[in-house]
């Protein structure tokens, strides 16, 4: 994990603790699940000092920010620097890095095309991922996400280290 911080964050033991955590965090996870994961492993953090700490990681670009269905801001260690893209399954919220070259490039050409700058954008990837599709019995698929405190599918839980 790298030192990125801005003049707004102080490294505050809750700010590093909470940094500590989301690394270890191998999926996306929200600011809810993250702060139940982190008071049940005996920190002392408030749930407004964490969504200012990831507020703030995210404006430093150490973090990825998805969109759950409900619209739940969904946050994930930027294990490098730069922009990434993921592909998330929407049953269980196992997400993997997709290569997103193509998306960049075409990004760059619109916005230079119709003379913009410093142009930003959102592009989500959602599917069901093996573990998670329905055998013949079980029906339709499932929908993502689940309330993080209730039990995930059967092959995985919210991939976080405590």
């Amino acid at each position: 994990m790298s030192d990125r911080t801005t003049a707004q964050q102080r490294p505050t033991r809750q700010r590093l603790a909470l940094m500590e955590s989301l690394a270890n965090c191998h999926d996306f996870v929200s600011a809810q699940d993250l702060h139940a994961r982190m008071t049940d492993d005996g920190a002392h953090i408030g749930l407004t000092t964490v969504y200012r700490a990831l507020r703030d990681l995210e404006a430093a670009g150490a973090v990825d920010v998805a969109q759950a269905g409900a619209g739940e801001r969904l946050y994930r260690w930027r294990p490098t620097e730069g922009h990434r893209h993921y592909l998330i399954c929407r049953a269980c919220g196992i997400s993997r890095p997709v290569d997103s070259e193509v998306v960049e490039e075409w990004a760059a050409r619109i916005a230079s095309a119709c003379g913009f700058a410093a142009v930003e954008h959102t592009v989500e990837l959602t599917g069901v991922c093996a573990g998670c599709q329905p055998t013949t019995d079980e029906g339709e698929l499932p929908t993502w996400p689940r309330d993080f405190g209730q039990e995930t599918p059967r092959h995985r839980t919210h991939n976080c280290a405590s």
